[in-house]
């Protein structure tokens, strides 16, 4: 979006303000900061009262994303302590906004240096330019996958209204390149998710991916995956019908986080090779409760939850950073050859695992809060 456009005697000149900082309608997350700033952080508005937290929680949430965790991660050293600046009172939220900062402490910029002019191949250096005639090239900047952690922060919170609802959220690693875990959601121990560095709960394929991630590091390449999510506890009626359904929210949240570049939900892209006699979930009442007999509907029908678990998949694309010599344009339209440096992640999935989390309990909480008070008992 173009904030003003101003003519001078010599030459047009244009001043493009970034849009697009904020996320959600009622609980709302505004983020700032970049890769290599002083921090990064963020508010969040719409925050109900009275919410007793456990920023421990938050804390820990805040981990499973940080750089430097394990040997299939980048090697950045990152402590990611979270400090909140205001809307929290011994322990509860006020209502008000809650600003809070995370320090970027082991910036290493000279990393960077030999792209300055140069357009990294599926970066965003090009479009940045494109767009604001100018970009911060120190790991990305505001493009970086660093500001994400914000999102992580804001996701913790809002799991923590939500779980006294009864709604559990549970994600994992179901996909390293074309390694897959086969179990279907309802059938998995979610206990078993952090037991391993990759985030996958059997042991069996966890360690097949991590064996691949290992072997692509060491050749100086990168691999994506799939990250799935499985919501239990979501109550019927979230979501609005036509623009604002709640699996539309959910994919918007889902492809704004840095490599993703599919989602589906429900039976998803299988539904295509479908006839409807198979994939309609057929009603029962189950205990005095209106279910159905399958879920190909994910837990949403017409944009609306319909009280079943609600389940999704995330597809990340590999991390565009290669340690090989790739050719590409510099800013002058030259050819140049360029090779990755500094620490970058072999695979994201693992660390993608609390991101993909976060955004999902922004969603539901945000339209929670459409339909219900803002005070929570």
């Amino acid at each position: 979006m173009l904030a003003f456009m101003q003519y001078s005697t010599n030459r047009n000149i244009i001043f493009v303000a970034m849009r697009g900082n904020s996320f959600g309608q009622v609980f709302k997350l505004q983020t700032f900061g970049e890769s290599h700033g002083s921090a990064i952080g963020g508010i969040i508005d719409g925050m109900p009262a009275g919410v007793q937290l456990n920023l421990e929680e938050v804390q820990l949430e805040l981990d499973k994303r940080r750089p430097g965790q394990s040997s299939i991660t980048t090697q950045r050293k990152e402590k990611d302590q979270v400090q909140f600046l205001s809307g929290i009172f011994e322990g509860k939220t006020m209502g008000t906004p809650i600003g809070f900062i995370i320090a970027n402490e082991d910036q290493k910029s000279k990393d960077y240096s030999h792209i300055k002019d140069a357009y990294r191949p599926s970066h965003a250096d090009y479009t940045y330019d494109a767009k604001f005639g100018d970009r911060d090239y120190r790991g990305g900047g505001r493009s970086s996958a660093r500001e994400t952690a914000c999102r992580v922060v804001a996701g913790a919170l809002a799991k923590q209204v939500l779980k006294p609802l009864g709604i559990e959220f549970n994600t994992y690693v179901s996909q390293v390149e074309n390694i897959r875990l086969l179990t279907p959601p309802d059938k998995i121990d979610f206990n078993l998710i952090e037991s391993s560095i990759v985030r996958c709960p059997d042991a069996s394929v966890a360690n097949q991916m991590i064996e691949r991630v290992h072997s692509v590091r060491k050749a100086g390449d990168t691999v994506g995956g799939v990250v799935s999510a499985y919501i239990t506890g979501i109550p019927s009626g979230l979501g609005e019908p036509v623009f604002d359904r709640l699996h539309a929210d959910i994919g918007k949240a889902m492809l704004s986080i840095n490599a993703v570049k599919g989602f589906d939900y429900g039976s998803g892209f299988l539904a295509a090779t479908m006839r409807g006699s198979q994939h309609n979930d057929e009603f029962v009442k189950k205990e005095g409760i209106i279910s159905t007999k399958t879920n190909y509907s994910g837990g949403i029908q017409g944009g609306i939850s319909n009280g079943l678990p609600i389940y999704f998949r995330v597809a990340f694309k590999p991390v565009a950073t290669v340690l090989q010599d790739q050719q590409t344009i510099d800013n002058k339209g030259n050819t140049v050859d360029l090779k990755g440096k500094g620490r970058h992640d072999p695979c994201v999935v693992p660390r993608a695992v609390p991101i993909v989390e976060a955004m999902a309990a922004m969603v539901i909480l945000d339209h929670y809060l459409r339909n219900k008070s803002a005070k929570i008992d």
